[in-house]
C-alpha cells in the first residue's frame, strides 16, 4: 500500500476568471463543457488555436471563496501570462475580469488512501472545500489522486495536518507518466499537438455535445474521419531516461519522439525509466524489432483507459 503523499507543484499556477459573463465567455473558448463546473465538480480542458492545435491545458473549478462567482484555472505557471494574454484577446465586451491568483498554490495529493483522507469518492472531478481552498479528484484519472488549490502561505501546513507525507516531483511524475497522462507543454507541442493524439478524449478533456469553441471543427473532423495517426503513450525504458525530445527509431527509421521522462532505479537490478512518447500508430502494431531512443531500448505500454 502506498502512503498518501502531497507535493506543491511549483510549475503550476492559478488564474481567476470572474464576472457575470464568465461561463459564456469560457464556453466559447475551451474544449470542455463549462456548465459542468459546480462547487462539487471540476473539469480538465484545453485552449486551442483556431486550427485545433494545442496552446494550453488547465483544470477549471469554482472558487469557494467567491461563492461560485468566479472560476479558478490551474495552469502552467511559466505560461500563465501567455494564457492570460490570449484570453484577454477574446474578452471584447464580455463582463469578465481576468487576473492571476498569486495567493494560491497548486498541490498534487496521491497514494492509495489520498482520496479517503480528503473524504472524496473516486469519481473524476468530484470537488469539495478543503483547507481554506478546495480539493478535487483528478478529472483525468482518479488513480492520479487529487489536486488542491490552497492559500500559498498555509498550504504546507494544511497538507501535513491532513496526514500527507511530503513527496517529490519525481514521485508524482513516476505515477503520471506510467499512467500515460500528459502534463502541459512538457508533453504537448505548442501549436502542433492535437487533443486526440494526446488522449484528451479518453481522459475527459473534450465534450462532444457542447457548442462551438476555438479549434472545435478540426477536433471533431479528426475524430469522425479517423485521422489520428500518432498517439502519446507511456514507454518503459531500459536504462537511464534519455533527454526529452530524443528521437525514437526502429531499424534506423523515425518512429516518434520522447516527451517527459523519469528515472527509477530498481535496487540491485538494472535501472528502469519511464517516459511519455508520441509514436506512430503503425509502430505500436508491430513489435517485431525494438524501438530505440539513443542507446536505450523503449517498450510501449498501452494504458488501460486508452481506446486506440
Amino acid at each position: 500500500m502506498t502512503a498518501a503523499k502531497a507535493l506543491i507543484l511549483a510549475h503550476r499556477g492559478v488564474l481567476k476568471v470572474a464576472g457575470a459573463d464568465r461561463s459564456s465567455f469560457l464556453q466559447g473558448i475551451v474544449s470542455n463543457d463549462v456548465a459542468r463546473v459546480t462547487p462539487e465538480t471540476a473539469v480538465w480542458a484545453a485552449f486551442l488555436t483556431p486550427q485545433g492545435k494545442f496552446l494550453h491545458e488547465f483544470f477549471l473549478s469554482e472558487d469557494p471563496q467567491e461563492g461560485g462567482d468566479a472560476f479558478l484555472l490551474d495552469c502552467e505557471a511559466e505560461r500563465a501570462a501567455d494564457l492570460l494574454r490570449r484570453l484577454k484577446l477574446y474578452k471584447l465586451r464580455s463582463q469578465v475580469a481576468l487576473a492571476p491568483a498569486e495567493d494560491l498554490a497548486v498541490s498534487a495529493l496521491f497514494g492509495d488512501d489520498a482520496l479517503q483522507k480528503l473524504g472524496l469518492p473516486a469519481e473524476p472531478g468530484r470537488a469539495k472545500p478543503f483547507g481554506g481552498g478546495l480539493a478535487f479528484v483528478d478529472p483525468r484519472l482518479p488513480g492520479l489522486g487529487a489536486r488542491a488549490l490552497l492559500p500559498k502561505d498555509a498550504a504546507a501546513g494544511v497538507l501535513s495536518a491532513a496526514g500527507f507525507a511530503p513527496a517529490t516531483l519525481e514521485d508524482y511524475d513516476a505515477l503520471r507518466i506510467a499512467a500515460g497522462v500528459p502534463d502541459g507543454s512538457r508533453d504537448l507541442e505548442i501549436e502542433k499537438s492535437t487533443l486526440l493524439e494526446s488522449g484528451f478524449d479518453e481522459l475527459h478533456g473534450v465534450d462532444w455535445d457542447k457548442g462551438c469553441y476555438l479549434g472545435q471543427e478540426l477536433t471533431a473532423r479528426t475524430r469522425y474521419r479517423g485521422l489520428v495517426k500518432k498517439r502519446l503513450v507511456p514507454v518503459e525504458i531500459a536504462g537511464p531516461a534519455p533527454q526529452p525530445g530524443t528521437a525514437i527509431t526502429r531499424d534506423g527509421k523515425e518512429a516518434g519522439v520522447l516527451r517527459s521522462a523519469v528515472g527509477r532505479n530498481g535496487g540491485d537490478g538494472p535501472q528502469t525509466s519511464w517516459g511519455l512518447a508520441l509514436l506512430r500508430l503503425e509502430v505500436l502494431e508491430d513489435d517485431s524489432t525494438p524501438l530505440m531512443a539513443g542507446e536505450a531500448t523503449v517498450t510501449p505500454r498501452k494504458p488501460a483507459w486508452a481506446k486506440f
